[in-house]
C-alpha cells in the first residue's frame, strides 16, 4: 500500500513552499502511459491540504470557486470529474469559469443531469412533485440537446471529454429490453461527435444487448466500482465490454457499502482507509488491456473508495509505472 502523510500546511494560512512539492511525484508522472488519466470524482475537499492544494485561500467559498486551477497542476491529474451537472444543468457562465482555470488539452469528464438519465425518480423532497413518478424526459434527445448540450458547445467544448449518462438503480422495476430500446433510440437522436459513456447500477441492466447497443454506436460502458454492480473484474469479462476508442472507469464505492456511512468514516480525506488491493490490481488489469487496443483510458476517484482519491491516485500511478 502507498501512503503519504498529509502535509501540516492549513489550506487557508500556509505559505507556499518555495521548492517544488510534487518533484516525486512529477518524476513518476512522467513514467504513465500518455493515454492513461487519472483524476478525482470532484475536487473542493480541504482535507487535500498538502495532497494536492499547497496555496493558501482567503475563504471556504474563494476555495470552492477557484481551486481547480491549482488541481489541474498537479501531476497525476490528467483529467476531472465534474459531478455539480448531475444535479442541475449548467450554464455558459459556469462552464467559462471552470475554463478559464484549465490548461489546453485538459478534458473533463462530465454527468449528464439527471433529468435526462432517470427512468423513475425516487420518493425525495428534491424531486417536487416529480416525486416517485415516471420521468418524461428520461433518454429523450431533444431535452438533452437543449438543456444539457447546448451550454456546453458554447463554453466548454476544448475541455469535453466522455459524457457520462448515469443510469441509477432501478431495482430491477425497468426491463433490459425497454431499456436497450430506449438507449438506442437516444443515440439515434444525439450528436455523434461527442463521446458518451453509460455507468448502470443495476446488474439486471448489464446484458449482452446493452454492450451490443453502445457498440453500434460508438459509445462505451463505464467500469463502476460501485455498491450493487459486479466488480471491475467480473465487468471485463462481459465479451466485447471493453471497447474504445476511450474507457471510462469509475472508482467509487465498495461493494455492499453506503455512500452516506462512507463519507462520515472517511472525512476529512486524508488518508487511505480501507486499502483495496483487489480493486487496484482489477484496475490495472484493465488499464493494461486497454492500452493493448491502444484505447485511451479515464480513471475518475471518488474518496468513498478507500478513503483518500489523491492517495488511491497515487497508488494506482505506482502500480501502472512499475
Amino acid at each position: 500500500m502507498v501512503e503519504r502523510e498529509p502535509s501540516q500546511l492549513s489550506l487557508f494560512d500556509a505559505d507556499r513552499e518555495e521548492s517544488d512539492p510534487w518533484k516525486d511525484l512529477r518524476a513518476l508522472s512522467h513514467r504513465l502511459p500518455h493515454k492513461v488519466r487519472f483524476g478525482t470524482s470532484s475536487w473542493t475537499f480541504p482535507g487535500w491540504s498538502g495532497l494536492v492544494y499547497q496555496q493558501s485561500y482567503p475563504s471556504q467559498k474563494a476555495f470552492v470557486r477557484e481551486s481547480l486551477r491549482e488541481y489541474a497542476t498537479h501531476p497525476l491529474m490528467r483529467t476531472v470529474g465534474i459531478d455539480r451537472s448531475y444535479y442541475q444543468p449548467m450554464s455558459v457562465a459556469d462552464f467559462k469559469h471552470y475554463a478559464e482555470q484549465l490548461p489546453d488539452g485538459f478534458p473533463c469528464v462530465m454527468k449528464v443531469w439527471q433529468q435526462v438519465t432517470t427512468p423513475r425518480f425516487a420518493r425525495h423532497p428534491r424531486f417536487g412533485d416529480l416525486s416517485g413518478q415516471a420521468n418524461p424526459n428520461f433518454l429523450n434527445p431533444t431535452f438533452f440537446y437543449e438543456q444539457v448540450l447546448t451550454p456546453l458547445a458554447d463554453a466548454f467544448i476544448d475541455h469535453t471529454g466522455p459524457l457520462v449518462i448515469e443510469i441509477p438503480p432501478t431495482h430491477g422495476k425497468y426491463s433490459p429490453i425497454e431499456f436497450c430500446e430506449r438507449l438506442s433510440l437516444f443515440f439515434d437522436g444525439v450528436p455523434s461527435s461527442y463521446r458518451y459513456a453509460v455507468e448502470i447500477r443495476d446488474p439486471v441492466l448489464f446484458t449482452s444487448e446493452y454492450v451490443s447497443v453502445l457498440m453500434q454506436h460508438g459509445a462505451t460502458h463505464v467500469f463502476n466500482y460501485w455498491s450493487w454492480m459486479p466488480d471491475l473484474e467480473a465487468q471485463l469479462k462481459m465479451p466485447d465490454a471493453l471497447m474504445g476508442p476511450e474507457v471510462v472507469v469509475r472508482l467509487l464505492l465498495p461493494p455492499g457499502t453506503d455512500y452516506e456511512e462512507q463519507r462520515e468514516s472517511y472525512q476529512p480525506f486524508d488518508r487511505i482507509v480501507a486499502p483495496d488491493e483487489k480493486m487496484r490490481e482489477d484496475v490495472v488489469d484493465l488499464i493494461h488491456e486497454a492500452l493493448g487496443k491502444d484505447f485511451d483510458v479515464f480513471v475518475l476517484v471518488n474518496n468513498k473508495a478507500e478513503g483518500s482519491a489523491p492517495l488511491t491516485i497515487e497508488a494506482l500511478a505506482r502500480m501502472v509505472a512499475e
